[in-house]
């Protein structure tokens, strides 16, 4: 290993965020719609996710492949990865530094292309493990995305590709992306986009939706999301579903934006 990916493998170590453990209602919703949008694309038997981090969305996608690989270079995630998935195979390693002769038909790099030194040739490597007829899926969270537009009117963000403290000490971050800086990046490494779009319309930041998901009100009668008079439902599902199905209507608008590419 060499000395710049062995200081980018301990600074991975020092990052904290953990979806099943951070705001983890919403994000747990946010994944299994991440997930669900992902099957909508996936091909074949084989499954590659990169990185798995704690195991949550590659565990939701698991039961559509014979095999599932992961690969992540924190050590802390892929701890709590093998928990979730027994069965999978796991390597810790960075995505660059990652060697393998195997091939996949389906690889999802979902939230990483933020993170990563360079996306160029995280990209290219991405692609180097499809088979010939695969897919890979790439998921980045959204700068433009509506609480981000709402914030910089209400002045809390300067514009709308800012990064927080959280977004860089916690989370890791080093870019933030819109569709067309994701299409720049995918088309500078030379990859085949099929499709585009987004997951999730989201107007207000992760820490509001995650207080609104277990506090708001759901019940009918309460002047909430419930209607009065209806038959009784789900709302709070019903209002996550909703928010998927208007985010494939507008996904410029959405918590995350995504590109679907080929080999070809």
């Amino acid at each position: 290993m060499n000395i710049e990916i062995e200081k980018e493998k301990k600074l991975q170590e020092t990052f904290t965020w953990a979806r099943s453990k951070m705001f983890a209602d919403y994000n747990g919703i946010l994944g299994y719609y991440q997930a669900k949008s992902c099957l909508e694309y996936a091909r074949g038997r084989s499954l590659l996710d990169m990185p798995c981090g704690d195991g949550t969305l590659t565990s939701l996608l698991s039961n559509a492949f014979e095999t599932v690989v992961g690969i992540d270079a924190s050590s802390q995630h892929l701890a709590l990865a093998k928990i979730n998935l027994p069965n999978a195979h796991f390597h810790e390693a960075l995505i660059e530094d990652f060697d393998t002769t195997q091939k996949f038909d389906t690889i999802t790099m979902l939230n990483i292309l933020e993170h990563v030194v360079d996306p160029i040739t995280i990209l290219r490597k991405a692609v180097s493990l499809l088979n010939d007829d695969g897919v890979l899926i790439v998921h980045v969270p959204n700068a433009n995305a509506i609480n981000r537009r709402l914030a910089v009117l209400m002045g809390t963000l300067t514009h709308c590709e800012e990064l927080s403290p959280f977004d860089i000490q916690v989370a890791g971050h080093r870019r933030s992306y819109t569709l067309k800086t994701l299409l720049a990046d995918i088309k500078e490494a030379e990859v085949t986009v099929v499709a585009t779009g987004g997951v999730f319309y989201k107007s207000l930041s992760t820490p509001q939706m995650n207080w609104f998901l277990e506090n708001g009100l759901w019940k009918e009668g309460g002047f909430g999301w419930g209607r009065v008079g209806s038959e009784e439902k789900d709302w709070k599902s019903e209002f996550c579903r909703a928010s998927y199905e208007l985010g494939k209507q507008h996904p410029e608008d959405c918590n995350i934006i995504y590109a679907c590419m080929t080999k070809q």
